[in-house]
């Protein structure tokens, strides 16, 4: 099995206060029980982002607080995620308590769906802090994870518009 590194526990404080956070709103139209399945499926992720490469849910349903699941980023960046929050059909918040990289420090992720005259605002927050060594990186990386996370949040709308029309 791949090397872990553990990860410090995140929380709703790191979540407000990360020096790297992006936050992307999306509008999408579909009421957020069609959206919360989307974020619920056993292809979650993987069927919305070429980022994602892998992902398994490795608790058993019903989900909730306490469930976990494993994502692979690229084939490569194995994250084991636990979530810490689970408001059905409302929002989901997770921290990763372990990556097969070393050098993060915390990582979490935040997901809030709100009804709205044409459907579901999804907002989804991500929060990451490298150890010293690694910050200067994060720092130059920004941008260019600005825009991978965006493609993960806008993905979704895209998944949720492909399942109405099956």
């Amino acid at each position: 099995m791949a090397q872990r590194y553990a990860l410090a526990e995140s929380d709703d404080d790191f979540l407000t206060t990360a020096a790297r956070r992006y936050i992307h709103t999306v509008d999408i139209a579909a009421d957020p029980a069609a959206v919360w399945t989307a974020l619920t499926a056993d292809d979650a992720l993987v069927s919305w982002s070429a980022v994602i490469t892998a992902a398994a849910w490795t608790a058993p349903r019903p989900f909730g607080v306490g469930t976990t699941r494993t994502v692979t980023l690229g084939g490569a960046v194995r994250l084991d995620e636990r979530f810490y929050r689970w408001d059905e059909g409302k929002r989901m918040t997770f921290t990763v308590d372990s990556a097969s990289i070393p050098g993060l420090r915390r990582f979490a992720e935040d997901i809030v769906l709100t009804p709205h005259a044409e459907g579901t605002r999804l907002t989804w927050t991500f929060a990451l802090e490298g150890s010293s060594a690694l910050r200067p990186l994060l720092a130059l990386a920004g941008p260019a994870n600005r825009l991978l996370t965006s493609t993960i949040a806008t993905g979704i709308a895209r998944r949720v518009r492909t399942r109405a029309r099956n």
